[in-house]
């Protein structure tokens, strides 16, 4: 008995887009949570403070100074 000596062919599978409705909540939470870790970094701290004491305002200290933010 002869062996077949030629190799299958590989077959691409079909890409589907993702549709829109599918990637609106991931966009909104995303969004959101880029809001609060912008308030967090840039606004948390003095009037506006929503965590009281410096624990904040030491742990995002150099992303304030990284990204331009002034907090001395």
């Amino acid at each position: 008995m002869a062996q077949s000596t030629a190799a299958p062919t590989p077959t691409n599978p079909a890409i589907t887009p993702l549709p829109v409705r599918a990637l609106v909540p991931w966009a909104v939470f995303f969004g959101v949570l880029m809001l609060v870790l912008l308030y967090f970094v840039g606004a948390e701290q003095g009037a506006t403070a929503l965590v009281s004491g410096e624990g904040v305002h030491e742990w995002v200290h150099d992303a304030r100074h990284l990204l331009g933010f002034p907090c001395h």
